[in-house]
This record gives C-alpha cells, structure tokens and sequence, in this order.
C-alpha cells in the first residue's frame, strides 16, 4: 500500500512565521529514513534542519533554495511504496488549492506566554500540552524560554510540558536578590505552587541544571526526575573567559566571538541572533543581574556549588546529556555519576537545538519510564 506525504515548513518557537531554504540535502530519487535531515531552513532566530517525520523516497522538490515561505507550506514529497507522477501532481494540486498562511488571528488562536507575580516579581513562563506529570524546562545563563524553541512542542505532545524565564532573563523581572541557586530554585517551587504542580519532571540545561540538581535536593519529593544537559553543579571547572566575555560584550563584534563557543555550527550564530541577545543585554537592569550571578555561582571563572550529590545520592532518577565537544562545561563532568549519562558525538553546549531530535527522543524515552 502507497503513501504520499506532505513535507511541509515546520513552526520552530512562538515567533516563527516564515523560513528561507537553504539548502536540499537530499536529492530526488534519494531514499530517506524518518529523523533524516532533507533541507537546511534558515528563520529570523536561527539556522536548523528540517527532519523527515516518515519514510520514503523524496519523489519532489517543490521549495526552491533562497525561496522563503511560509509555515505550513510545501517543501516536498515523499512516497512510501509507489505512486505515479499524475497521483502525486494531484496531491500537490490539492495542497496548493486549499492551503492558506497563517496570520494574526492564527497566531492569537495559539498559546500565548503567560506572567504571574511571585514573591513581588514578574515571571513568565509558556506551556503547552497535557496529561501525565509534567515536565519542567529551566534555561541557562544568559538564555530564556526560547532556548527550547525545538524540543517544547516535542515534549508536549503527550504531556504537560512548562518553560520559564528565571530572574534576570528574557521577560521576567531582572532584580536579583542574592543571586544564588537558593534564591533561582526557590522560584522554579514558586511557579510550580502557582500552577499547582505537586510532582514534576525537571530539565535543566547549563545553569538551569545547577538549579533543577539544587530545587531537587531542596524539595526531592517534587521531582519525579531530573535531566540534566551540558548542566552546571556537577564540578568546578567552567570557561571562566566565555562568560566574562558574554557579560562585557556590547557589540555585535564583541559577542559574537563568546556566542560562536556555544555551538558546533559555528554558522548558527546570525545577524539576527546577535541582535537580539543585544537587545536583551541592554534590558534596564539585566547588567548587574548577569554580573551578581557571574560573580555568586562562578566567581573568578570557578563553579562554586558542587551539587554532585544529589545525583550520587539516587533518590531522584538522573539523565544527563552532553555534547562531546562542549567548550563550555567539560563533558568530564559527567563521568562517574550515578545517573544514565549519554554523550553526544561531536556536539556543542547548545547540544538541545543543535541535537535537538536525539535530546527529545532521549528525555521521551527516560521519562516515560518514571
């Protein structure tokens, strides 16, 4: 029995409304794999590949390289077993004839990130999914909730899943207090009060994993289990120059440089990525708060909380993810930990977008166990 498939522009984050192609990657004719990479897509955000979600032989091309389109739209075809030419042009015709653009009200009809006043500041957070106990998206330093623009949607599809911006990033208030993990744990507990969450699967990447690894040993009975990617607290060593160029930096020239460290592709860093980790940067009040952190969790280019232990410990299940190539934290850390550790071949810091498909099917695949 044949099968024809649609391969259509996917939708990477809130914001993405369009994508210009790159590049094919695979050829006409050629046979693909589900989870094979077909097209290099390029949005306002950041440069990705598409991923084949079936099986087949890439029977069409329809996009054409530097054609920019919208979400949704038709990039090609694939058939599983035969098709002739005249049934696969009528598919097309069908598709061209009934698809229409997303626009503003499509956008409104969407999820929407929300804010809520804890403790006498302003958090916000996004969600999306439901069922099962939710999981819990906590980003690094410097990042915000759109760090997981390609894993949220994957890891919703079954389950309530949640991402914040912590203090001092994103659209969250910027004043800090101590600036210590107590203080960022204690607001990932808060939001979950607020959404009334009793248990949760936490993952943290970077920083965010020295938070998840320490709102666990604060409250272990809330935490069903913990990811833990590329993540802080596991030993002392960190690029002490990365962060301190990341701070200083206050040119597109200046930080490029720290922000070309975080991926394997050093091509990922853009024009338009620049920009806005600029415009957040110059945020009332998100100087001082990226220095208080700096200065309390890694002060003269040292980890100054080991948090080990609590993986040690075995009282909450642990998965840890690491690019082999992270020039940030070691992948060193992750050796000898009582905990599943994967390590992926060849990846960066940012191992979550760069590795995006093999991070979702892991974190899947672990939590579905718990």
């Amino acid at each position: 029995m044949s099968q024809i498939h649609t391969l259509t522009m996917p939708k990477w984050g809130l914001s993405m409304t369009e994508g210009r192609v790159d590049t094919w990657l695979k050829e006409e004719g050629q046979a693909i794999t589900k989870g094979d990479e077909v097209m290099d897509v390029e949005t306002d955000k950041i440069s990705s590949s598409v991923e084949a979600p079936f099986s087949g032989i890439l029977r069409r091309q329809i996009a054409r390289q530097d054609e920019t389109l919208a979400v949704g739209a038709l990039l090609g075809i694939v058939v599983e077993g035969e098709a002739s030419d005249a049934e696969i042009d009528a598919v097309i015709e069908q598709f061209q004839s009934t698809f229409v653009p997303g626009d503003a009200a499509d956008e409104d009809s969407g999820p929407k990130p929300q804010k809520v006043e804890l403790d006498g500041r302003v958090i916000r957070y996004f969600e999306r999914g439901e069922g099962g106990t939710p999981l819990l998206l906590v980003h690094g330093f410097g990042g915000d909730l759109n760090g997981w623009l390609f894993n949220h949607e994957a890891l919703a599809a079954g389950r309530r899943v949640i991402a914040l911006d912590l203090p001092g990033h994103g659209e969250s208030s910027k004043t800090l207090q101590r600036g210590d993990l107590d203080e960022l744990s204690g607001v990932v507990l808060g939001l979950l009060d607020h959404l009334d969450i009793n248990a949760v699967h936490l993952v943290g990447h970077s920083m965010g994993g020295a938070v998840s690894l320490n709102a666990a040993r604060l409250m272990p009975q809330r935490v069903r289990s913990l990811t833990l990617i590329g993540s802080a607290g596991l030993g002392a060593q960190i690029n002490g120059s990365y962060l301190e160029g990341f701070v200083e930096a206050a040119n597109r020239n200046a930080l490029k440089p720290a922000l070309v460290q975080l991926f394997s592709n050093a091509e990922l860093v853009n024009r338009q990525m620049l920009d806005d980790m600029l415009k957040y940067k110059r945020l009332e009040g998100v100087d001082a708060a990226l220095r208080q952190l700096s200065a309390t969790l890694f002060k003269d280019g040292h980890q100054q909380v080991d948090l080990r232990e609590v993986v040690q410990a075995g009282h909450v299940p642990t998965l840890v993810i690491w690019g082999s190539d992270d020039a940030i934290i070691p992948v060193a850390h992750s050796e000898g930990l009582s905990a599943q550790v994967e390590v992926l071949s060849g990846q960066g810091h940012m191992v979550q977008m760069e590795a995006a498909e093999q991070v979702n099917r892991l974190i899947l695949g672990f939590i579905e166990q718990r």
